[in-house]
């Protein structure tokens, strides 16, 4: 019976939050370990089909950088990083957009499908959805840099009852182009912008934003994350994915999180309770 009790309070605390969130879209950034591990895959598979349930319009953006290194390596072909970014040459654009938008996206589809979510995956090249332009000088390739995003495809996906899975392929705007490949974090914040989305979440290897101690801190605001990555204290694959979060914040969405997806349900976890799991950056 104790157990019984516990489960209707926990039920109970979340109640607050899933009014408050109600109708609202929160954007997903999916990447690191949850991507990897099967356990873990199914947990947020889980945790997206239950925010739905509840009322609220997750909208997935994936990433898979280390399946795209995995298999250009298979096929002999070089991975070659400037700056942490890869550069894409034709050939190496081929492979990201089978990984990305074959592989991948189809195997989180199939994954949310099974857990009872009706989930639809598309890249930014359906029907225009994400249009972009040559990131820096001709020593990127095709990475590029989000020029135009047509909200209302995502928005008439969401409104018929679906869960978008967005994989960061764009469109390139003319014909025969290949496309480029997109930064996953800031594909994610500018789709979270466009859409006017109320919240957005980055999953990641780290309980969040850590201090010099490496204590994990709860809260942000802006102008302390700049502080924090002048100083050092923010550094190395985390400085893109706070970059991310205040472009987020500075385009209209209320709070962004960088969380911990190594945590078993660690989305319900952040949205769901007072305390969260990992940090929160806000205006």
């Amino acid at each position: 019976m104790q157990t019984k009790i516990e489960t209707v309070r926990t039920l109970l605390d979340a109640l607050p939050y899933i009014r408050k969130f109600r109708d609202e879209i929160v954007v997903i950034k999916y990447g690191g370990s949850a991507q990897e591990s099967e356990d873990l895959k199914a947990k947020f598979a889980e945790d997206i089909v239950l925010l739905h349930t509840v009322g609220m319009k997750p909208v997935v953006v994936h990433g898979g950088g280390k399946n795209i290194t995995r298999t250009l390596g298979e096929l002999g072909i070089e991975t070659r990083f400037v700056d942490g970014h890869r550069v894409t040459t034709r050939e190496v654009m081929r492979v990201a957009e089978m990984v990305l938008s074959g592989e991948i996206n189809k195997e989180i589809v199939a994954l949310l499908n099974s857990q009872g979510a009706r989930a639809i995956g598309i890249s930014g090249k359906d029907a225009n959805f994400m249009e972009a332009v040559p990131k820096g000088g001709e020593e990127y390739g095709y990475t590029g840099t989000i020029e135009t995003i047509r909200p209302e495809i995502v928005q008439n996906i969401l409104d018929d009852g679906f869960v978008p899975v967005i994989a960061p392929i764009a469109s390139g705007g003319s014909l025969g182009h290949p496309g480029f490949n997109i930064n996953a974090d800031l594909a994610a914040s500018r789709i979270a912008v466009a859409l006017g989305a109320r919240k957005i979440l980055f999953l990641t290897d780290t309980p969040g934003v850590l201090d010099r101690e490496g204590e994990l801190l709860s809260l942000l605001s802006i102008e302390q994350t700049q502080r924090l990555k002048e100083d050092g204290t923010i550094h190395g694959g985390m400085i893109p994915k706070v970059d991310a979060c205040i472009e987020a914040l500075r385009g209209g969405v209320k709070k962004a999180h960088i969380i911990d997806g190594r945590v078993e349900h660690s989305l319900l976890l952040e949205i769901l309770t007072s305390t969260g799991v990992g940090t929160c950056i806000e205006l």
